[in-house]
């Protein structure tokens, strides 16, 4: 089966802050045929991106649609404004992708579905809108189950929010598929949905279910796999998503935990006046949180350099990092994700 064709929104944020496209761009099995980026028009992903596909940046859907000769199956929004709210200047370039014909996938927390305008566009020229945050309707409270599958599950668990869990997660995946080990992940955020094309959008669940949402995806992929990654959430000691990342915790019922962190990162990005905690607090922290439900150690830690700008202060760093919390420890993108893995596989986890 072909690849899904994809044009990406970007608008005013490619690369830096534009998460989810950069995501779908490393690692979705989508062909991009184009960026959208009015600040950028002009421009190729080649240009700002190493190690990714190139294609070229464009100022309109129109000019995306030109630039792959008309073959698109569909447009993603791959920005998601604080908040998740739906950028009005956005509407012309959905609204094009429509009427051609082209499918659209959302991770906003507005959903486009419940927008009249281009639901009615959408079914007049029978396209879907695909908002991958709307929970399914089908979801309840966790039983237990998850002890129960098969495969060993490792959990993606963070010093604060953005440090890189969801890309920590599918580097540790692809490393371990690499050595054999018949390794899944199982994403619990937008850019992970659309990057795997299933999931549970746990920040939008409430909060009694988010244990079970992610119990339900661990029994669904549980038997047909040695090791499943759950992309982690937030962090354990976030003033503001502490909630989602404990659901995730105690719901996922983690064999192994992976500790990722920000090369740097002091205080709560975005809440600066909370101070992150030392290091090998986290662990401890995590640990005797999730002992009491399903017992677990952090096992691996991935830490994020790409603001450290020079090799040798980024691998100085990582040795600090391992040694601060105990475990191997490595950039899974600067460094590959082996070392991790090794960490996996010593605790007796994935099969080998």
């Amino acid at each position: 089966m072909d690849h899904e064709r994809i044009a990406v929104l970007a608008h005013e944020k490619f690369p830096d802050r534009a998460k989810t496209a950069l995501g779908v761009i490393r690692y979705g099995d989508q062909g991009v045929r184009a960026v959208l980026d009015r600040d950028r028009a002009g421009d190729r992903v080649a240009d700002h991106v190493t190690d990714v596909a190139d294609a070229p940046i464009v100022e309109s859907f129109a000019d995306a649609h030109a630039a792959a000769d008309g073959d698109l199956d569909a447009l993603y929004i791959g920005i998601a404004p604080i908040g998740g709210g739906f950028d009005e200047s956005w509407r012309s370039d959905v609204e094009a992708a429509i009427e051609a014909g082209c499918d659209v996938v959302s991770g906003l927390h507005y959903f486009l579905n419940e927008d009249e305008e281009l639901a009615g566009l959408a079914e007049e020229h029978g396209v879907d809108l695909v908002d991958v945050r709307r929970p399914g309707d089908d979801l309840t409270v966790a039983s237990g189950a998850s002890a129960e599958v098969d495969a060993d599950v490792v959990l993606t668990v963070g010093t604060d929010c953005s440090v890189g869990k969801m890309t920590a997660s599918l580097e540790i995946v692809a490393a371990a598929r690499d050595r054999g080990i018949d390794a899944a992940f199982v994403p619990t955020g937008q850019t992970g949905i659309m990057i795997a094309g299933w999931g549970n959008p746990i920040d939008r669940i409430v909060s009694d279910f988010t244990a079970g949402a992610v119990e339900e995806m661990l029994v669904a992929a549980g038997d047909d796999h040695d090791l499943l990654v759950v992309e982690g959430q937030g962090s354990i000691v976030h003033p503001a998503y502490s909630a989602v990342t404990c659901g995730i915790l105690h719901g996922s019922m983690a064999d192994g935990l992976v500790l990722c962190h920000a090369a740097d990162r002091e205080v709560v990005h975005g809440y600066e006046e909370f101070d992150l905690p030392p290091l090998g607090d986290y662990v401890d922290l995590y640990e005797d949180l999730a002992t009491p439900v399903h017992e677990t150690e952090v096992v691996a830690g991935a830490l994020n350099t790409k603001d450290v700008a020079d090799e040798g202060a980024a691998a100085e760093a990582v040795t600090e990092f391992g040694d601060e919390t105990g475990v191997p420890a490595a950039d899974p993108v600067r460094d590959g994700a082996d070392r991790i893995v090794d960490g996996i596989v010593d605790a007796g986890l994935g099969g080998e």
